[in-house]
C-alpha cells in the first residue's frame, strides 16, 4: 500500500496534466492509467491520430487540385495506406513517450492498470489498495452507439476503427454530423472514398453558429461530401461485402436504406465510469451519467473530484486541461478557476472552423442587443494566395459596450486564429481594442482585425 495526497484516475488530457501540475505544486502525486500508454482517447484514438490523417490527406487534396496551378507540375503521389498508418502511429508514439517523460521528470508515479475506489480515500489498482487525501476523477469518455447498430470495430466502426482501417474503402457513410464524422469523413473523401452523412437534425454540427454551419455544409457538399438530413437510423445490417444503413426521414415517415463498405459511427460519447465504484460510495450522478460535482469540481463525496468528459460540458481536450489544472490548486489550497464561457471549439477539416463565446442564435434567445463584424477571406491577400478565399470570420459584440461576446470563423487556420479573440475576451476587451491593435501583413490574422473594425466603421478591405 502506497499513500499519496492525490490519485488521479486516468491518464488522458485532463488526467495527466491534474497531475503534473498538482505535482508541481508539491503534492505527492499518482495517476492510474490501465491502457500501456498515457495520453487517453485523445492522444491514442483521438484527436492526435485523426489530426495526423487530416495533414496527409490534405496534403494529398494539395497535390491533386492546387501544386499545378502554382507551377508545381507532375505525376500526382499514389497513397501508402500501410505507410500513412505508420506516420499517423509515429505522432502518437512520440507525444505518449513525451508524456512519460513528464511523468518522470516531475515525479508523478504511474500505476499502470484499471483502478476503482472501494472507499473515500482509498484506490485499488490490480489487488494493490492506495491512500490519499484527494481522489480526481478523469476517467474520460467512450464512443456512445445507436439501438440496431452492432460495432465490430472492422466495417461497423466508431471513431476508434474509422483511424485504423486494414484497407481505404470505396464507400463511407457516416452516421452523425459532429466534429469526428465530418473530420473522418473528409479524411476518406480525399483518400477517394464515396462519403455520404446521415444526419437525424435538419443542420450539421448541432450547437454551431447557424451562419456558419451553413456555410460549412455547402463547403464540404461541393467537396464531394453527400448529405442526407433529418434522418432517423433504424439500424444497420452486416453484409458478405457491404453494409446497408436503413433510415426514415422525419418529415414525411419515408423510409429508405443505402450501401457502403464502412459505417462510421459517430453519434457522440457518453461519461466513462464503469468499474469505478461511485454509486455504492454514493457518489451523485446527473441523469446522463456525468459525476455531479460543486463549483469546486468536488463530488458528493468529500475528497472525491471530477473533471473532463466524466462531468457536465464540452467533450473538449482543452476543458478537461483547464479543469485539471483548477482543481490541483483547489486541493492545494489556491484557488482553481475555469472560464466556461471562453471555450474554443475546433473543427480541423478544410477549411477549418472555430468558435468561442455566444451564437447569435443564443444572444437572440437572450434578448440581447448585439452588432455583427464580418469580413470574407476573400478580401484576405494571404488565404486567397493558398486558394481559400472561401470562408469569413464573424465577431458578435454587445450593441451598447461594444465588448466582444462571442466569434466564429470558417476559413483557414481557423483553429488558431481564434484564440487572439479568446484573450480578448478573457480580458474582457471590446471590438474596437481588437481594431486598434495592429497585425502584420500579409497573415490570416488581418481577417480578425478586419471583422473587429465591421463591428464599427466598417472593415477596409471589404
Amino acid at each position: 500500500m502506497a499513500e499519496f495526497d492525490v490519485i488521479v484516475i486516468g491518464g488522458g488530457p485532463g488526467g495527466y496534466v491534474c497531475a503534473i501540475r498538482c505535482a508541481q505544486l508539491g503534492l505527492k502525486t499518482a495517476c492510474v492509467e490501465g491502457r500501456e500508454t498515457l495520453g487517453g482517447t485523445c492522444l491514442n484514438v483521438g484527436c492526435i491520430p485523426s489530426k495526423a490523417l487530416l495533414h496527409a490527406t490534405h496534403s494529398l487534396h494539395e497535390a491533386e487540385h492546387n501544386f499545378a496551378k502554382m507551377g508545381l507540375k507532375g505525376k500526382s503521389p499514389s497513397v501508402d495506406w500501410d505507410q500513412m498508418q505508420s506516420y499517423k502511429q509515429d505522432v502518437v508514439d512520440g507525444n505518449t513517450k513525451g508524456i512519460e517523460f513528464l511523468f518522470k521528470k516531475n515525479k508523478v508515479t504511474w500505476l499502470k492498470g484499471w483502478g476503482s475506489i472501494p472507499a473515500a480515500g482509498q484506490v485499488k489498482v490490480g489487488e494493490d489498495v492506495h491512500t490519499a487525501k484527494n481522489i480526481i476523477v478523469a476517467s474520460g469518455s467512450v464512443p456512445s452507439s445507436l439501438p440496431g447498430i452492432d460495432v465490430d470495430e472492422d466495417t461497423i466502426v466508431t471513431s476508434t476503427g474509422a483511424l485504423s482501417l486494414k484497407k481505404i474503402p470505396k464507400s463511407v457513410v457516416v452516421i452523425g454530423a459532429g466534429v469526428i464524422g465530418l473530420e473522418m469523413g473528409s479524411v476518406y473523401k480525399r483518400l477517394g472514398a464515396d462519403v455520404t452523412v446521415v444526419e437525424f437534425l435538419d443542420a450539421i454540427t448541432p450547437g454551431m453558429d447557424a451562419e456558419v454551419a451553413r456555410s460549412f455544409q455547402k463547403m464540404l457538399t461541393k467537396q464531394g461530401i453527400n448529405f442526407v438530413m433529418g434522418a432517423a437510423v433504424q439500424g444497420v445490417s452486416k453484409g458478405k461485402n457491404k453494409n446497408t444503413v436503413t433510415y426514415k426521414l422525419r418529415k414525411d415517415e419515408s423510409e429508405a436504406s443505402i450501401d457502403a463498405e464502412v459505417v462510421l459511427v459517430a453519434t457522440g460519447r457518453k461519461p466513462y465510469t464503469d468499474g469505478l465504484g461511485l454509486e455504492a460510495l454514493g457518489v451523485e450522478l446527473e441523469k446522463r451519467g456525468q459525476i455531479k460535482i460543486d463549483d469546486h469540481w468536488q463530488t458528493s463525496v468529500k475528497g472525491i473530484y471530477a473533471i473532463g468528459d466524466a462531468v457536465v460540458g464540452p467533450m473538449l481536450a482543452h476543458k478537461a486541461e483547464d479543469e485539471g489544472m483548477a482543481v490541483a490548486e483547489v486541493v492545494a489550497g489556491k484557488h482553481g478557476h475555469v472560464n466556461y464561457g471562453v471555450i474554443p471549439g475546433v473543427i480541423y477539416s478544410s477549411p477549418e472552423v472555430a468558435s468561442v463565446g455566444k451564437t447569435e442564435e443564443q444572444l437572440k434567445e437572450e434578448g440581447r442587443a448585439y452588432k455583427v463584424g464580418k469580413f470574407s477571406f476573400m478580401g484576405n491577400a494571404r488565404a486567397k494566395a493558398i486558394f481559400q478565399g472561401d470562408g469569413f470570420v464573424k465577431i458578435l459584440a454587445d450593441k451598447a459596450t461594444d465588448r466582444i461576446l462571442g466569434a466564429h470563423i470558417i476559413g483557414p487556420c481557423a483553429g488558431d486564429l481564434i484564440h487572439e479573440i479568446c484573450v480578448a475576451m478573457e480580458f474582457g476587451a471590446s471590438a474596437q481594442d481588437l481594431a486598434l491593435t495592429c497585425h502584420a501583413h500579409p497573415t490570416y490574422s488581418e481577417a480578425v482585425r478586419e471583422a473587429a473594425l465591421a463591428c464599427g466603421d466598417g472593415a477596409i478591405h471589404a
